[in-house]
This record gives structure tokens, C-alpha cells and sequence, in this order.
């Protein structure tokens, strides 16, 4: 892999994955750092050296990167100026490519267990892999509807059929965002109608005169993180921690002497956790947290830095981004953005009274979802699988049983 160079996508506006866009979903942080280090670190590992992150006007993605170091790797940055989709976006780069390229998505943190697991590239097999130019990378899925689902013929690709209704997709095989394609492909380009899925329309077109194969993962869909939807955090969150979570606690912190730590459970510099406190891996706490009296946090539970947990919280298999505060409540299945402020008496339902899936998620279990900087009121109830957006004020004693738009001042009683 060391001769490809790699071209991450990481400028759409990510407006499915509201609440949580209030910049590239890439910079969500998990155990300290933004998701696209993870996918850098796991580049590395599969032995690419050059990488160019194609990002939006803002230069967030570059901005953070910033504060990371990255040996023996060559990043590079180009600005795609409008969001008009993944075909401009990689048009933008098409002076800098050399040979064939590996395409990703920002978010594909599992890339080097990928080309690990498909044995294609690292090994020089199957055969055709060494004829041919394109190779895209399937996986089958239960939920067509929301992927690019293949057309195939053996292992030739023969069409790309973009998010088709269920009973309508040709195969049960996606494309997994990872695609290792060749300089040839902008001809094609160049000549598709353009739109927001002009990439798929050319990568279509290019298969009717090139011999592009599919290479099958041998995981399933579940042992590979995907990043649609705001609710799949989750699943990163619980695909990070499996791999990269160590047991530690910094000598700065301060850990009262009758607090429970059981399980795999990093605990940050300067955080300080009081009496009586229970915390069940596996958890991340960063640095300079707070965590109160008598808190009980367990499974799968990320806090970022500047957190404070009130006294008396339940906090169970959520995700805290950092400067957010809460008091006493209970937080299930929820995930709330950066400088949040929960009041006292908060609770979260992520359980449906009839047991039944919360709509549109695929999960039976799901709590509240916030943006940034929202503000809730004290004794508020948070209906199962609700969606809060940025620079909200809910409102003391409101019970929410519908999602809100950012910016929105909530009360109902």
C-alpha cells in the first residue's frame, strides 16, 4: 500500500447527522480525539504514507489537525468551495494524483482492518486484482436504503444503484465508501451530468467500458462502524473502545478512597471523582471532569474534557462531548454536544413503553440526541429517541416528545 496515495472526503455539510453538524462530523470526539485522527492513525497502519483530506471553506478539519502529530505521514489540504457532492469533491484533487488511489470516506476508522480483511491488496490476490484498475469494496447489508447497493455479475461490478427502496436493490452487497480507483476515472467524470450523486453516475458509466471488480469483506455489517445518522456514534463509540480503550489512571487525578472502579477504565489528568461514586467499564473520563457524589456510570459511557457529572446521575452507554454539565438525573442511550448544560432532575427515557423500535433508527434502545450549547431546565422529561438541536432553552418541567429545531426556545408542560 505505501505507493497509493489516499484521498479523504471530509467537506460535506453532514445534514443527516443532524444534531450533531454543527461542524464535520469527523471532529466528534471519542476518547480525546476527533474521529478523523483514528481514520489518519488507522491510514498508517496500512502502510499509506500520502494523504490529502479534501475539506470545506472553513478549514476546520486542517485547524485541528493542527494540534496532533502525525509521523511519517504527508498530509495535504484542498478546500472544495460548495458542497455540490463526492464527484467535485474529487475533482479538486485530480492535479495531484499520481497512480491508482484509495477513496474514503472521513469517517472509515477500520480502513487498515479492512484492506487487512479483504487479503486483496496487502497479498496480491485474488488475480484480478493485478489487471484490474477499479476495485470497490461490498459488504451485505440488511438496510439497502441507505447505501449505494451493487449490481454484480460474479465479482464484476457491473452498476452502483444509490439508496434504492427495500425490495427494490439489485443485490444485498453495498459499497462500504472505500474505493481504489485510477486517474482514467475523471474522463468519464467530465462528461456526467453533474449532481449530487454525479460520482455514482460516472463510476456506472465507467463500468461499462473498464473492468471493475468487487473485493468482499469477510466481517459483517456489524463489526464495521458506520456513520450515517447522528444515532451511530454509538456504534463508532463501541468499535473504539473495543480496540483502542486501555485500563489507566493519570497521578493527577483524584479518586476519593470508597469509589468502585470495575472494568476497563481510563480516567484523565485532573479529574477528580468524589465519594461513593461507581464507575463500570468500559468508560473514558477526560481530563479535568468532575464526577460527583454517589454517581453511577456504566457501559460503554465516553466524558469528554471539562465535564461535570452532578452528584446522584446514572449515566448508562452515552456520549458526553466536552465543557458539558449536568446535576442529579438519569442519562441512558443519549448523546449530548459540546457545553451543554443539563438542570437538575433530567431524565431520559430510551425505552419505549411498548418495547417496540424507536422510528427511523433501527434501535429498541435510544435516548436524546443534543447539539451544542442547548440549555434544559430542571424535573425534564425527554421522551425515547427525541433529537434537540443547537442553542436551545428548554424550558423547567417541559416534557419533550418531539424532536426541536436549533436555535429554539421550548416550553410545554
Amino acid at each position: 500500500m505505501k505507493n497509493f496515495q489516499a484521498i479523504i472526503l471530509a467537506a460535506g455539510e453532514s445534514s443527516r447527522f443532524w444534531p450533531l453538524n454543527q461542524k464535520n462530523k469527523s471532529l466528534l470526539k471519542i476518547m480525546g480525539k476527533p474521529l478523523i485522527w483514528y481514520t489518519l492513525n488507522s491510514l498508517k497502519k496500512a502502510g499509506i504514507k500520502e494523504i490529502i483530506i479534501i475539506q470545506g471553506p472553513k478549514k476546520d478539519i486542517e485547524r485541528e489537525l493542527k494540534n496532533y502529530e502525525f509521523q511519517n505521514l504527508e498530509l495535504k489540504y484542498v478546500i472544495q468551495r460548495e458542497p455540490k457532492g463526492m464527484g467535485n469533491a474529487l475533482w479538486q484533487v485530480k492535479d495531484l494524483l499520481k497512480n491508482r488511489f484509495l477513496l474514503l470516506d472521513v469517517a472509515r476508522v477500520d480502513i487498515d482492518e479492512i484492506m487487512k480483511s479483504s487479503k486483496a491488496i496487502l497479498r496480491g490476490v485474488p488475480n484480478f486484482v493485478r489487471s484490474s484498475q477499479t476495485i470497490l469494496f461490498g459488504q451485505k447489508t440488511n438496510n439497502p436504503e441507505l447505501f449505494g447497493m451493487l449490481r454484480l455479475k460474479g465479482d464484476r461490478v457491473l452498476e452502483i444503484i444509490e439508496k434504492p427502496k427495500k425490495g427494490k436493490e439489485p443485490t444485498d452487497i453495498k459499497a462500504v465508501g472505500v474505493y481504489l480507483l485510477e486517474p482514467s476515472f475523471f474522463e468519464i467524470y467530465k462528461k456526467v451530468k453533474k449532481r449530487q450523486y454525479d460520482f455514482e453516475d460516472a463510476l456506472s458509466e465507467y463500468m461499462k467500458k473498464n473492468d471493475v471488480r468487487v473485493v468482499m469483506l469477510n466481517k459483517s455489517e456489524k463489526d464495521t462502524p458506520c456513520l450515517k445518522y447522528s444515532w451511530h456514534l454509538f456504534e463508532m463509540e463501541r468499535y473504539l473502545m473495543d480496540r483502542f480503550l486501555k485500563s489507566k489512571i493519570e497521578k493527577t487525578a483524584q479518586i476519593a478512597k470508597n469509589v468502585i472502579i470495575k472494568g476497563k477504565v481510563y480516567i484523565g489528568k485532573n479529574t477528580r471523582i468524589f465519594e461513593n461514586a461507581v464507575i463500570v467499564g468500559p468508560c473514558y473520563i477526560g481530563d479535568n471532569c468532575t464526577i460527583g457524589n454517589n454517581s453511577l456510570i456504566r457501559e460503554y459511557v465516553d466524558i469528554e474534557d471539562k465535564t461535570m457529572v452532578g452528584a446522584n446521575v446514572e449515566i448508562a452507554r452515552c456520549i458526553f462531548q466536552e465543557n458539558v454539565h449536568t446535576h442529579s438525573g438519569f442519562f441512558g442511550d443519549s448523546i449530548f454536544g459540546k457545553g451543554c448544560r443539563i438542570g437538575a432532575g433530567a431524565i431520559t427515557a430510551n425505552v419505549r413503553i411498548d418495547r417496540e423500535e424507536i422510528k427511523d433508527t433501527g434501535l429498541r434502545s435510544l435516548g436524546v440526541i443534543i447539539g451544542e450549547n442547548t440549555k434544559i431546565g430542571i424535573n425534564i422529561s425527554l421522551m425515547p429517541g427525541i433529537l434537540i438541536g443547537s442553542n436551545c432553552l428548554i424550558y423547567p418541567g417541559s416534557i419533550v416528545s418531539k424532536n426541536i429545531k436549533d436555535n429554539t426556545t421550548f416550553k410545554k408542560n
